[in-house]
């Protein structure tokens, strides 16, 4: 078990909420518009980064009336392992500074970066649906929040990548100081590579967690890493140096790991790659989604405790697909979180699964 005695304070719809004795399987009940995302969103915060929506901090406090001005929030958890309260972990802002996400570990102030050494969460929600077709960022986003719940200190490299590249991109638009660009370079040389080999390591991990789950009842995807530029930081940093007079013209850097691509494939009865996920059916897209997901699930429940969200994934899928992915969520490590509008998709994991139906906000323990 990851989680347990879970709070939301102020937290969109949610005035006071609490989740206790919490199980392997936890689902929340409930109508559209109830509030069941709420409570994914908002265990989705107790890790680095934006959350499963990607919202702004000031966008998530209640708000008594929609013209009031933003206020603040508060989310708290208990971490378990082995039975035992290992660490309590919280992530809030102050009406004073509603944009300044703070975070608390064990009651001490901490870095939002530092929650990812205490466990890892992965969601799959139906806003990924279309992973395949969107932008290559979206992708790059995509690895990178995979590796985050793989190697902890993977978001503070990116970061430290985009900061070097945005002072890179300043000094070749202002023809500023080479000895200046030169040290800045070799920041995003050094940075970018070890986001580079992460990424292509992350992918690897995956490829071979792939090949070892049964092609059916989900399609089973061939990843390929496509990097932006050279893996090395010797060679990177020189690619950086040689492009100088191209990015300087196109103002912005053209090659780098800022420009890596995850390419997906549906494979073939032999395993080989056949037609390229962008141009495969919704249902194979989807099918192939929580084929990853799932893979990534077991790299990410090895050595932490990890929390899986899955939100309104069960509704969608036919029977078959549905025990299917009960049966391999039950003989893993990570700690699931899934909602529903009504319990019947449900029915197999029902009797072991603690359960909450959720209105307007406020949950009911079933």
């Amino acid at each position: 078990m990851a989680l347990a005695k879970i709070t939301l304070q102020t937290f969109r719809n949610h005035a006071l909420s609490e989740l206790s004795d919490t199980a392997h399987f936890n689902l929340l009940v409930g109508e559209n518009g109830a509030g069941k995302t709420n409570v994914l969103e908002a265990i989705s915060l107790l890790s680095p980064g934006r959350g499963l929506r990607r919202a702004a901090l000031a966008d998530l406090a209640q708000k008594p009336t929609p013209d009031a001005e933003p206020g603040a929030f508060a989310i708290g958890a208990s971490l378990i392992e082995q039975g035992q309260v290992s660490a309590r972990i919280g992530t809030y802002t102050e009406a004073a500074r509603p944009t300044r996400r703070l975070v608390r570990i064990n009651g001490a102030d901490a870095s939002a970066s530092a929650l990812s050494e205490w466990h890892a969460v992965s969601w799959l929600t139906p806003s990924m649906d279309g992973l395949f077709t969107d932008s290559a960022g979206a992708r790059r986003r995509f690895m990178d929040r995979m590796a985050l719940a793989i190697e902890p200190g993977h978001a503070k490299a990116v970061g430290q990548l985009e900061t070097a590249l945005r002072e890179r991109n300043r000094l070749l638009e202002e023809r500023g100081d080479a000895r200046w660009l030169d040290a800045i370079e070799a920041q995003a040389a050094q940075h970018g590579s070890v986001v580079a080999q992460t990424r292509s390591q992350l992918v690897a991990m995956l490829a071979d967690e792939l090949s070892a789950l049964p092609p059916e009842p989900f399609a089973r995807p061939i990843l390929t890493y496509r990097a932006g530029g050279p893996l090395d930081p010797a060679d990177l940093l020189a690619e950086f140096a040689r492009a100088r007079p191209r990015d300087r013209a196109a103002g912005r850097a053209l090659s780098g790991p800022h420009r890596d691509e995850l390419e997906v494939a549906i494979a073939q009865s032999d395993m080989t790659p056949g037609q390229p996920a962008a141009s495969c059916s919704t249902g194979e897209q989807k099918a192939m989604l929580i084929a990853i997901t799932l893979a990534h699930g077991v790299l990410a429940s090895s050595g932490r405790p990890s929390v899986l969200l899955l939100d309104e994934v069960a509704a969608h899928l036919d029977p078959v697909r549905r025990t299917e992915l009960f049966n391999r969520l039950r003989i893993g490590r990570a700690q699931i979180w899934m909602t529903g509008t009504e319990i019947a998709p449900f029915a197999d994991i029902e009797a072991e699964a603690a359960v909450w139906r959720v209105s307007g906000g406020a949950l009911e323990r079933l």
